[in-house]
């Protein structure tokens, strides 16, 4: 039998879907972000004495035979996963492929889908040996140095025992301090930051990328997982923030920075500290960041943009008050227009996130979402077609809210898996088209696009080059809302 590295460790993230499809896919062509996770978790390792090597599938498509090479020329012991609901059965082939290259490999799953299904999956999938509940770092790290098929003293760990029979180990009773981690090792990941690109129009300046600097979040809507971090909320300081963002400058160039935090305000006092950094000692760096409306005020954003922030996103998720306070606290459509309108009195770029399809949805509440965003000085928006993930605390209770297709591989937010009572799935197409068409053929909008010539130049330079599979794109949306009807009127 082959002798296998025990001090070594292939890290996967998969595609989630067939490779010849990954050209055409208007989501990757639009935002690629580097798995900061997985970044993470390598930089950790490497600090503790385990050798890493990272392979980002989801950047590179073609990585099949590169994932056999690594196994085979460097002989790890274990292969690692991080995967959503949709990408977790392609990591299940590609772990299956691993195994039959390597014999003894062992295989290690984590991320929101497996530290919310646990142990049921260990049952159904032959291929997964170990998963990670909650966070990576400490757990792998554990798994990795044991170097036992039974490492019941290992929280957060999820193993068969010697009659076959999964067991949890149990919660971790403490929480990552995040100022002791390491920058991720975004080295690790091929190309970076060539390789990996913010939402068209949503960065002035390239190359760019993205951080994370908190875990968790304080609140709890029905929509969200509450897996891998439970209701914990943690925060770097502003004084790793600051360095973490010069480091991105001086080693790789960086010089815009997409906060991929759900709460990046939440701490003011950490807020006001990091801009003032930013204005007295300039990087040089722009910043996009994700708050709630009840965390801002006009002081705070004059002083956010004089830092560099210069785009805003905010969770409005439905422009009807009645099914919004169904799904999260606080549900004051006012006061969040209220805010949206001293972002923009700010100077700063706005984005509204929406979800289409939540349990209480109808054609009436679409009109209103529309009615609502559309009055509002709004610079973009994402609509994402409502998913119910495991995890999340409207999953418990779906079946009864709607009929709902738990294809894992189609559970990505891009199309309609959960039809809400009362609806009907070419009806949500039809308004989803509406919704998106109304948005753009709106003349203001058109004069924002039109400025960001000279204000993102580089998103124009990829809108260019990818104008083709952007119509493409649209044109398919289009046909896909006549299919589904079509197909509805022969049925019946």
């Amino acid at each position: 039998m082959t002798r296998l590295d025990p001090r070594r460790i292939l890290l996967i993230h998969p595609l989630g879907y067939r490779k010849e499809a990954a050209g055409h896919d208007i989501s990757r062509l639009a935002n690629i972000m580097p798995p900061l996770g997985l970044a993470s978790i390598a930089a950790y390792l490497e600090k503790n004495g385990i050798k890493v090597d990272l392979v980002d599938c989801y950047a590179h498509p073609q990585s099949d035979t590169l994932i056999r090479d690594l196994l085979l020329r460097w002989k790890p012991a274990m292969i690692g996963f991080s995967c959503t609901t949709s990408s977790f059965l392609d990591g299940v082939r590609i772990a299956r492929q691993a195994k039959a290259a390597l014999p003894g490999l062992k295989t290690v799953f984590g991320g929101v889908h497996v530290s919310a299904l646990r142990e049921g999956l260990l049952d159904s999938f032959p291929e997964v040996d170990f998963i990670v509940v909650g966070e990576g770092e400490q757990v792998l790290t554990e798994l990795v140095i044991a170097e036992t098929s039974e490492p019941e003293g290992i929280p957060g760990l999820i193993y068969r025992d010697r009659t076959n029979t999964p067991v949890f180990t149990g919660f971790r009773k403490t929480f990552l301090d995040l100022d002791t981690l390491p920058y991720p090792a975004y080295e690790k990941l091929a190309g970076y930051p060539d390789s990996y690109m913010l939402p068209i129009f949503n960065y002035p300046k390239a190359p760019n990328s993205s951080c994370i600097s908190s875990r968790g979040c304080p609140y709890a809507c029905s929509y969200c997982d509450r897996s891998v971090f439970r209701r914990s909320f943690r925060y770097n300081s502003a004084e790793y923030l600051y360095g973490h963002l010069s480091y991105l400058r001086d080693r790789f160039k960086i010089r815009h920075i997409n906060f991929y935090d759900d709460q990046f305000t939440f701490n003011r006092q950490r807020v006001e500290d990091f801009t003032r950094m930013m204005i007295d000692r300039p990087l040089g760096m722009t910043f996009n960041c994700a708050v709630r409306a009840e965390h801002i005020d006009f002081d705070l954003l004059k002083t956010m943009k004089k830092a560099g922030c210069w785009m805003i996103s905010l969770g409005i998720e439905t422009g009807d008050e009645n099914l919004l306070a169904q799904h999260r606290q606080n549900a004051d459509l006012g006061m969040l227009a209220e805010k949206i309108r001293l972002i923009h009195k700010a100077g700063i770029r706005t984005k509204g996130l929406l979800m289409m399809g939540l349990p209480g949805e109808s054609e009436q509440s679409i009109q209103r979402s529309m009615e609502y965003v559309f009055s509002l000085p709004v610079d973009d928006f994402n609509l994402a077609k409502f998913t119910p993930f495991p995890g999340s605390p409207i999953y418990e209770k779906i079946h009864e809210l709607g009929a709902f297709e738990e294809d894992w591989e189609k559970m990505d937010c891009m199309s309609f898996q959960f039809i809400p009572k009362g609806m009907e799935l070419e009806q949500l197409e039809r308004l989803f088209i509406r919704f998106y068409k109304t948005h753009y053929m709106r003349p203001k909008v058109l004069l924002g696009y039109g400025a960001m010539l000279w204000r993102s130049p580089d998103s124009w330079r990829r809108f260019a080059k990818n104008f083709l599979d952007f119509i493409r794109f649209a044109r398919s949306n289009q046909r896909l809302g006549t299919s589904v009807i079509e197909e509805r009127n022969i049925i019946k």
